[in-house]
């Protein structure tokens, strides 16, 4: 090859991350399995509450996705004239480096992830007080109803399971509460007064 030539190997862009491309690769290091054991797996072990398979093909297209990238490999196809092809999957040796990789990286990193609730509340103005308070009640009467599903997830998850499954649910709990002191605080604030913007703000 010439001088200064970059290898084919070289020039592979890195693996895209994903939180649903790490939960794929980490139910793989378990054991093989297709597409829809580890969509179970995901919703039985209330994994859905961090990982966004809201969308129905996107543990798929992930799939094909790790699959281009060398991460995991095809272990074998079962055919069947009843119902569609079924395949299991398995993960590569690289596949467990990335996943050790992407860990450590997402363990180590803070990231601006830009959600909607802090875009919205630096575009308050556009309401009037009385439509933001409003809003907000309503916010913290879903956030009291969240607080309990994961304080009786929890509850549940003691009685069988060691702590170090559960981590990601006492992280949102605390998460969880932290935000619904902070909107019970802003109510306080806006209904006192404390708060205030002219309801023509944006006129």
């Amino acid at each position: 090859m010439a001088e200064g030539v970059e290898s084919p190997a070289s020039q592979r862009t890195a693996p895209r991350r994903s939180v649903l491309a790490l939960a794929v690769l980490s139910m793989l290091t378990e054991e093989p399995m297709h597409a829809y054991r580890m969509q179970q797996l995901i919703k039985e072990r209330h994994k859905d509450d961090v990982v966004n398979v809201s969308q129905r093909n996107a543990i798929y297209q992930t799939i094909e996705r790790l699959l281009r990238d060398g991460l995991i490999r095809i272990r074998s196809t079962e055919r069947n004239e009843r119902r569609p092809e079924r395949i299991t999957y398995e993960i590569t040796d690289a596949g467990r480096r990335t996943l050790k990789e992407w860990l450590r990286a997402m363990l180590s990193t803070v990231r601006n992830e830009f959600p909607e609730f802090p875009a919205a509340l630096s575009f308050l103005p556009n309401l009037t007080t009385t439509e933001a308070i409003e809003a907000l009640t309503t916010r913290e009467g879903n956030l009291v109803g969240r607080l309990v599903e994961l304080d009786r997830g929890l509850a549940e998850g003691n009685e069988f399971l060691p702590r170090i499954f559960l981590v990601e649910s006492e992280y949102l709990r605390q998460m969880v509460a932290a935000e619904l002191a902070y909107v019970r605080g802003l109510i306080a604030d806006l209904r006192a007064k404390r708060v205030t913007w002219p309801d023509d703000y944006w006129a």
